[in-house]
């Protein structure tokens, strides 16, 4: 499948040619839409989409494309995987993530991977035409949500010993770090809307990880998730010392 839309023009008025662009997530719907989309935008080419990360390792070998806008849940091969082989096989190939979730356990092993760009899909195709154009120049192109995220992760002060998140090992029922926090803050009474207000995720995340704690559990209900996280010591009941 190729849409193109002609090239782009440079910030000094020069034209350039269309970034030729490789679409990778495995929902149909959701892929064809961003096909659709970008077959609006100016100064892209869609050279190919792709199921999973191994077709879209096929497609980058067969098509050389400028950038991949990569999905990071997908069956075979995940987002992290393929951008990490892109970026190690293919290194003319730019990867710019375009995912639902923004929350640290996938931002940073994005970046770690090899990703210069990093968007959320609520971005708009303004966003996205600035992210292809920067990845291409050399710059990174993330969604001013993402710059943030990064900026509070890199200028917050270190945790006392004593104040350190448990690690994953120590957690029950391999629950993550961030679905303990995600628990912890359902203790607390707080909404999903709250619970992304509190860790700068969107509301989808925070939907997908009390899903996750939920079925490692066994929990039916917030309720129950309430009294699981008090009885593993994740959140203190009101009126405990410290709590």
């Amino acid at each position: 499948m190729t849409r193109a839309t002609g090239g782009g023009v440079t910030e000094d008025g020069r034209s350039r040619p269309a970034a030729r662009v490789v679409v990778a997530d495995d929902q149909t719907v959701v892929r064809e839409g961003i096909v659709m989309l970008l077959g609006l935008l100016p100064g892209i080419e869609v050279v190919g989409s792709a199921g999973d990360g191994e077709e879209a390792l096929r497609l980058v070998a067969e098509r050389a494309p400028d950038v991949v806008l990569m999905d990071l849940r997908m069956p075979r091969c995940d987002g992290v995987e393929a951008t990490r082989r892109i970026r190690a096989e293919h290194p003319a190939t730019q990867v710019v993530v375009l995912t639902t979730y923004a929350d640290d356990d996938s931002l940073f092993p994005a970046l770690q991977a090899g990703a210069r760009g990093y968007l959320t899909k609520d971005a708009d195709g303004d966003e996205i035409v600035r992210a292809v154009a920067h990845v291409m120049s050399g710059e990174a192109g993330l969604s001013p949500q993402i710059q943030r995220r990064l900026l509070e992760r890199l200028t917050a002060p270190a945790p006392a010993p004593e104040a350190a998140p448990a690690t994953p090992h120590e957690l029950p029922d391999g629950l993550t770090a961030r679905e303990a926090e995600v628990l912890a803050l359902v203790a607390d009474g707080l909404s999903n809307s709250e619970i992304a207000d509190a860790l700068h995720v969107s509301a989808a995340t925070v939907k997908t990880h009390i899903n996750n704690l939920f079925a490692k559990t066994g929990v039916r209900d917030r309720a129950q998730a309430v009294r699981y996280a008090y009885r593993h010591g994740i959140a203190k009941p009101p009126g405990t010392p410290g709590g």
